[in-house]
């Protein structure tokens, strides 16, 4: 990988800083309910609870399968924000960007797109070169002559195994998911987080 120091403008010890203030926001962003008026504030309250419960099981997804992380934005997001600590979010990035490419539907502006996808991740010395075998680079490269909405299935298969069985299993064990994953676990097990209900004990 053409990777140099001076590319990487924080330490690593930054990157995680960096990541675990990222996922508390998006953990606090719904929490202003201090900013609320006496007026509608039970109904706000009962709509912010819900959606921070949402949340929170949607966190909680993140962790019973690969799929689910992928499948949620908040957790590719906050996935994206770990990789970067790895200086890895190219694999990511290629997988979003193959996700996209899928989608479109006119063949000129799909082989436009699919030569600017193999410059920016596939070619030897590529800005953001992903993680792939030889023999996987030169078979992406003969599917471009014919560009299809297929083209880049191999490659982003590859790259989506080496994410989910490499970066994957560390992000889960990373202390700022298991800080944001106890924090959803508490407010799942809250039995009434800011509704109007009355406390079952005191």
């Amino acid at each position: 990988m053409c990777r140099t120091l001076s590319a990487f403008p924080t330490t690593c010890l930054e990157r995680a800083k960096e990541f675990k203030t990222r996922l508390g926001i998006f953990l606090h962003k719904s929490d202003l309910s201090s900013d609320t008026g006496n007026a509608g504030k039970s109904e706000w309250n009962n709509k912010h609870s819900k959606e921070r419960r949402n949340f929170s099981e949607d966190v909680l997804g993140w962790r019973e399968s690969f799929d689910l992380l992928l499948s949620s934005k908040n957790g590719v997001a906050a996935f994206h924000a770990f990789l970067k600590t790895e200086f890895s979010q190219e694999n990511l990035e290629f997988w979003l960007a193959c996700e996209e490419f899928k989608k479109i539907r006119s063949a000129s502006k799909l082989a436009s797109r699919a030569h600017r996808i193999f410059e920016e991740f596939i070619c030897s010395e590529a800005p953001k070169e992903v993680n792939i075998d030889h023999e996987t680079r030169e078979l992406t490269r003969t599917n471009l002559q014919a560009a299809t909405a297929t083209c880049f299935d191999v490659a982003q298969g590859k790259t989506r195994t080496l994410m989910e069985k490499d970066s994957y299993p560390r992000f889960l064990k990373s202390p700022a998911y298991q800080d944001l994953a106890a924090q959803a676990s508490a407010t799942n097990a809250s039995p009434s987080s800011g509704s109007s209900a009355e406390p079952s004990h005191t």
